[in-house]
């Protein structure tokens, strides 16, 4: 049985899901308890997988529409995924599976996402570590991005408590604005300073 190192969220931190516009409930955990994903078998227990932050999750639209014969400049603002905004319960206590201390707990090696020879760690692997820190009563793992060879960027994997503990809709942004936000500001800035005599 492994030992995990544990930490504490933030409370009313604003967690992030990409969604298409269609989706009744985007914060529906029983999705990825039917499905599974990178920490939770198919079939297991109820998991809820979020970003820490915009840039994560402008990371992650890449592996959301990979199947998509588009690329995220070709998107359409009015059929482009939004990103929804989410708080959780208070004092929600997880495993740490993103300095070198919670990796190595975790028999994890120090370049997580990516192994030795640079190949992404498989599924079934965070999957049987997901079972272990479900079992012992953590709320899920936080995480280095998977999206990025350099685990740049923190994803969350949230296990509700009880099948009432639920994330709560804060707000939700258009794509161009959780998608192109930064980029646009930053590359006028870029443009305004270039023009500047």
């Amino acid at each position: 049985m492994i030992e995990p190192l544990s930490e504490q969220l933030a409370d009313k931190w604003i967690w992030w899901r990409i969604a298409e516009r269609h989706w009744k409930n985007p914060l529906d955990a029983g999705f990825a308890q039917t499905h599974g994903g990178r920490w939770n078998p198919p079939n297991s227990f109820a998991t809820l997988y979020l970003n820490e932050d915009l840039a994560a999750a402008r990371r992650n639209l890449r592996r959301f529409i990979a199947k998509w014969p588009y690329e995220p400049e070709d998107l359409r603002p009015d059929r482009a995924p939004v990103l929804v905004g989410a708080s959780l319960p208070q004092r929600q206590t997880v495993c740490d599976a993103h300095t070198p201390t919670g990796l190595r707990a975790l028999g994890l090696p120090q370049s997580y996402p990516v192994n030795a020879a640079g190949k992404l760690i498989v599924h079934a692997r965070c999957q049987a570590l997901g079972r272990q820190v479900k079992s012992l009563g953590l709320r899920g793992v936080l995480c280095r991005s998977a999206q990025s060879k350099h685990g740049t960027g923190r994803e969350l994997a949230w296990f509700p408590a009880t099948a009432r503990s639920h994330a709560k809709h804060v707000k939700t942004l258009a794509f161009d604005d959780w998608y192109w936000g930064e980029k646009v500001a930053r590359r006028a800035q870029q443009f305004a300073r270039r023009s500047q005599p």
